[in-house]
């Protein structure tokens, strides 16, 4: 599995829309251009990425997740989580994209376990979403 670097293949991967929803994560799916792209479209389309190749980035915006800390703590398990699903998932690029924050009152830690084990679960419900279809 593969990690998204470049924000042109973030933005590539958004533009095709979402698969999956949760309250926190919105999960975004990769098309081939032949399958979403007809005629002079189709000619323009630039194929960004490998096929066969399981590609995850994980998109935390400071907007969401004030403190590095809370982002780096969504990222790791982002990425946790689809190393658990990969065998399940179709080989292309997927990006997680987080929008909307969690409530500060509720986790008080950036880096506390009980939002680890939120974000995981909430994660692996997004996966499965995706997995199962």
């Amino acid at each position: 599995m593969e990690r998204l670097k470049q924000w042109s293949e973030f933005q590539a991967v958004m533009s095709a829309g979402s698969v999956a929803r949760t309250p926190h994560f919105v999960l975004h799916q990769w098309q081939h251009p032949a399958k979403t792209a007809t005629g002079s479209e189709l000619e323009k389309a630039a194929v960004r990425f490998v096929d066969g190749v399981l590609a995850v980035g994980a998109l935390t915006p400071k907007r969401w997740a004030k403190r590095a800390v809370a982002r780096n703590l969504i990222r790791r398990q982002i990425h946790a989580v689809s190393r658990e699903f990969e065998n399940g998932l179709k080989p292309t690029a997927y990006v997680v994209r987080l929008r909307a924050p969690f409530n500060p009152q509720a986790f008080v830690s950036a880096s506390s376990e009980v939002l680890k084990q939120t974000v995981r679960e909430e994660l692996q419900q997004l996966f499965r979403h995706v997995s199962a279809t």
